[in-house]
């Protein structure tokens, strides 16, 4: 029986390398959205086909994350302008934008989107209450002075009402009660963390450094962590999120895209873009991954080549 050939779309419009992908979460109609941050400074936000909805519009240097709140009504922005900014996603509009003191490279909304988690080169983390944009943030572990980590905050990630996680170039992930300021666990990488994501329908934070991916439990818990080594350092990695037998990852060394079982098993090789791959993430149904390129460029690929979805239809998966 012949396997179909993986075909992917490709969306453009960037024009620097794209460095962070985020899908919202799935609607009632079975769609959703995605957004992308790129160095050329305008997140790009598009319809779950693919196509382009939208361009936010307003920051002075490159976007390194953008995440979109619950309900996908308001989107997040870390960016090199040394700002974090909140936007409407119907209108485009800027609705708040929150100075920083040096480059933001991590935001995240809180479930209800009634605060905003921010981090980056400063290494303080630091929340602020949307509901009084107005008002000093507050950061975690203690007063301004205070830093939440020993080197760049790469990311973080809000797991529930009252427990967020850092993860920073010093090797640590950091579990932190936001009620308390305070961290409430921490584990030590050998390395930097490049990359960490969480996976909301498996409630598992995906995490890269070094040659490894690492599934650990959002919220600290008996269940055990698992870790894969690779024989490549990966730049990010996303789990399948029904199926959580297979995840895939984007090397920084190479131009590939691969899926991997969790045993390290490497099940697919895709080749498409034209420079090293900086982001990769699976859609909320697990129909498709998406990466994003040095390239410029993103591409969608479906986890079953063939079948009709989305702009793909027929047996061949043609576009």
């Amino acid at each position: 029986m012949s396997t179909a050939r993986a075909v992917p779309l490709t969306c453009s419009g960037h024009t620097r390398p794209v460095v962070h992908l985020s899908f919202s979460a799935l609607d009632e109609d079975g769609t959703y959205l995605l957004v992308s941050s790129c160095k050329d400074g305008n997140p790009m936000l598009r319809e779950w086909t693919g196509d382009w909805i939208g361009t936010f519009i307003g920051h002075k240097g490159a976007v390194w994350c953008t995440k979109l709140s619950a309900d996908s009504t308001k989107a997040a922005t870390g960016s090199a302008d040394f700002t974090a900014k909140i936007w409407d996603t119907f209108s485009g509009a800027a609705l708040h934008s929150f100075p920083h003191n040096h480059i933001v490279r991590s935001v995240a909304f809180s479930p209800t989107a009634s605060h905003l988690l921010t981090g980056g080169q400063e290494k303080k983390v630091r929340i602020f209450d949307l509901r009084r944009p107005d008002a000093e943030p507050e950061f975690l572990n203690g007063t301004g002075s205070a830093t939440a980590h020993e080197g760049t905050v790469k990311s973080v990630v809000w797991c529930d009402e009252w427990n967020a996680v850092s993860a920073g170039e010093d090797g640590a992930v950091k579990w932190w009660d936001v009620r308390t300021k305070s961290p409430t666990s921490i584990q030590n990488f050998p390395g930097p963390v490049t990359s960490m994501e969480l996976s909301v329908p498996t409630s598992t934070l995906v995490v890269t450094s070094g040659q490894t991916v690492s599934f650990i439990p959002a919220v600290p818990s008996s269940k055990p962590s698992h870790k894969v080594a690779l024989p490549y350092s990966p730049s990010s990695a996303s789990l399948h999120p029904t199926l959580s037998d297979r995840f895939v990852a984007g090397s920084a060394g190479d131009q590939w895209v691969r899926v991997h079982g969790l045993n390290g098993e490497e099940r697919e090789i895709l080749k498409g873009h034209h420079g090293p791959v900086h982001c990769v993430e699976y859609s909320p149904d697990g129909e498709m991954y998406a990466s994003g390129s040095e390239d410029g460029t993103i591409r969608l690929w479906q986890t079953t080549p063939g079948r009709s979805y989305g702009l793909w239809q027929g047996a061949n998966g043609n576009i």
